[in-house]
């Protein structure tokens, strides 16, 4: 694999400008933050040797070469996830891609369900931690410490300082910012009340199908990381109802806004 990430590097190295340490994912229904960015290249995921491809609705598939907030950044505009068939490593192989670019920052988002009573659909979701209930771990296996240590420690997977800074910018910009604990699980279904009720139980404010293993690597190759759950719909016993895929777009598409504004004031400040 590391013979595979170094020449997807190397093919990318040409098309990035030299100084860019800031990586952004953005993630279901999320895709339309690019408008925030400054376009200068986009590269669609098929031509990156070595690149999966997404399959799901929703997800663009092209890597944005930009600027935000007056910063050189690479965006994927579409993420892989585990429930479409691709293996942890290859779920996770854009992250060691940019780990080998130089990449510092890493800025993730996704769309979840929220389990916690104060949560209201479209409501901005700040990660402090996770809790992983994948049935595969992304680190499982050989070990190059090249990458990262065998056994990295996990107590700061999301950046205090990062965090903290978002907090203050949000409440400066009066915008409405919820914290909580974000679930990773494999999907592809939505949640039944019973296992909304336990994710709940067990300590989570989100659920989602994604993020978890995307930070679990960058932490292990050293990026430092922010993300961000877009509540799209509750999984509050007594408030749940059908959700659909079309529904979690929808709500994530009308919180964009807020959320692109706190990721580009952030990123100001690096």
């Amino acid at each position: 694999m590391l013979k595979n990430l170094r020449e997807t590097a190397d093919w990318l190295k040409a098309k990035i400008p030299a100084n860019t340490e800031i990586g952004v994912i953005l993630g279901t229904g999320l895709g339309d933050l690019v408008k925030s960015i400054k376009v200068e290249k986009e590269i669609p995921y098929a031509e990156i040797p070595h690149f999966p491809v997404s399959t799901v609705q929703g997800h663009s598939g092209n890597l944005i070469v930009g600027q935000l907030g007056g910063k050189p950044i690479l965006a994927m505009q579409g993420r892989f996830h585990f429930y479409e068939g691709y293996s942890m490593k290859e779920v996770t192989y854009p992250i060691r891609v940019m780990q080998l670019l130089g990449i510092r920052y890493l800025f993730v988002s996704n769309a979840a369900g929220g389990m916690n009573g104060s949560f209201e659909i479209g409501d901005i979701m700040l990660i402090d931690d996770h809790i992983n209930l994948f049935p595969e771990h992304p680190l499982r296996g050989k070990n190059d410490e090249e990458l990262g240590v065998r056994f990295p420690d996990m107590s700061e997977a999301y950046d205090r300082e990062l965090r903290r800074r978002t907090t203050e910018i949000a409440r400066r910009n009066n915008i409405k910012l919820q914290h909580g604990v974000y679930i990773g699980t494999q999907g592809p279904t939505f949640e039944t009340p019973a296992e909304y009720n336990y994710f709940k139980i067990i300590g989570g404010d989100a659920v989602g199908m994604s993020t978890v293993p995307e930070v679990i690597v960058a932490h292990h190759g050293g990026l430092r990381t922010l993300a961000f759950s877009i509540i799209t719909d509750l999984g509050v016993l007594g408030r749940i109802v059908e959700v659909t895929h079309e529904d979690v777009q929808k709500a994530a598409a009308e919180a964009q806004p807020k959320l692109a504004f706190l990721i580009e004031e952030v990123i100001k400040t690096l």
